[in-house]
């Protein structure tokens, strides 16, 4: 992969901060995104998602159990610039990327969250951001199929298998690029970026799309994560696969 001076020329915002009580078994002792995926945590994965692609410049943003992120990156041996922020235990989504850009005041920036891995080409999502000129784009996924779709009529099933992707339309994948001057609409620390400041945008006209249809996978449940460390240790991860 040829990568242009360009790209990498843009820091990458990490959400490592929230609870993670939907996976509660794997963090009580540790930040959702330190949950291994095979030997390595999945904050790991996603940074390297963004390094093969030339982004090695990265600032975290920590909060529940934020000493064990700190103490993991000041040990990592990976040829990388790395920033942990901790931005607070009660700070929400919002908040927390606010801090990381009044941190350094680039003019633009990556964002993505700590627990979500896809093969998004991140130098496609740049280019359509900057044709755009819009104050952020955020990636738009297919949800996982996590069940099967059942039809009926007059009690009788009609149709039964697998729900396909596309019938359940686009959702929030993360990977965003934002423009700085995003900060300026975040006027508290407990809003969050999804419920407020995309809302706001959205009424602005100032949020683009970057539609994804390669592999992604949240890691919501810790049946996730067993399908994530799967894939991890078969050799070959998906989103490492651009």
């Amino acid at each position: 992969m040829i990568i242009s001076s360009y790209i990498s020329s843009v820091r990458a915002i990490i959400l490592a901060g929230g609870l993670g009580t939907r996976i509660s078994e794997e963090t009580d002792s540790k930040p959702k995104p330190m949950v291994l995926i095979g030997d390595k945590p999945i904050l790991w994965h996603v940074m390297n998602i963004y390094a093969l692609q030339g982004i090695t410049d990265f600032i975290i943003a920590t909060g529940y159990k934020s000493k064990v992120i700190h103490d993991w990156v000041s040990t990592l041996n990976e040829p990388w610039s790395i920033k942990p922020i901790e931005t607070g235990l009660e700070t929400q989504t919002a908040g927390r990327i606010k801090q990381c850009i009044q941190s350094v005041k680039d003019p633009r920036f990556f964002v993505t969250y700590g627990d979500g891995l896809g093969n998004i080409d991140l130098e496609k999502l740049l280019l359509l951001h900057e044709r755009s000129s819009k104050i952020a784009t955020v990636t738009a996924v297919r949800p996982p199929a996590r069940f099967g779709v059942l039809e009926s009529n007059n009690g009788e099933v009609t149709h039964f298998g697998e729900k396909r992707q596309t019938d359940a339309g686009w959702i929030n994948g993360g990977f965003f690029v934002v423009e700085n001057e995003i900060a300026n609409l975040i006027k508290l620390a407990d809003e969050s970026f999804e419920a407020f400041t995309l809302p706001k945008l959205v009424t602005k006209k100032q949020l683009g799309a970057y539609h994804h249809e390669g592999y992604w996978q949240p890691m919501d449940t810790l049946r996730e994560k067993n399908i994530l460390t799967e894939l991890a240790t078969s050799g070959s991860p998906p989103w490492f696969q651009n």
